[in-house]
């Protein structure tokens, strides 16, 4: 088992085994990063890694896991003006009124 040397922002230079590290990879852009758990104070420790250092580690033995960036990222906003204050007193006005609540969703089951 491989001996990887990191730096803990609190406690400095730590050694470390490949079971102490993990790599993780984003798939969408290939931004990688490291992280372990100090073995001097157990705070968590993530740092950027360039696809050099991550394939080292990996050669090593270290653990790789990927990700992918959330598929939100990729829609295109709704066209339309955004929601603003006036818009919220006026949707609690309609919840208020229990007539006027089933008259929008009676319009909007009808659209569909």
């Amino acid at each position: 088992m491989a001996t990887i040397r990191a730096t803990c922002p609190s406690c400095g230079d730590v050694e470390l085994t490949t079971e102490d590290v993990r790599v993780r990879v984003c798939l969408d852009d290939d931004r990688g990063d490291y992280s372990f758990r100090c073995p001097a104070c157990a705070m968590t420790v993530v740092k950027p890694a360039e696809a050099r250092t991550v394939d080292l580690l990996v050669a090593s033995g270290v653990h790789l896991d990927t990700w992918t960036l959330p598929a939100e990222l990729h829609e295109r906003p709704m066209s339309g003006k955004p929601i603003d204050h006036d818009d919220i007193i006026d949707f609690h006005a309609v919840l208020q009124d229990e007539g006027r609540l089933v008259e929008a969703l009676d319009s909007i089951s009808s659209q569909r």
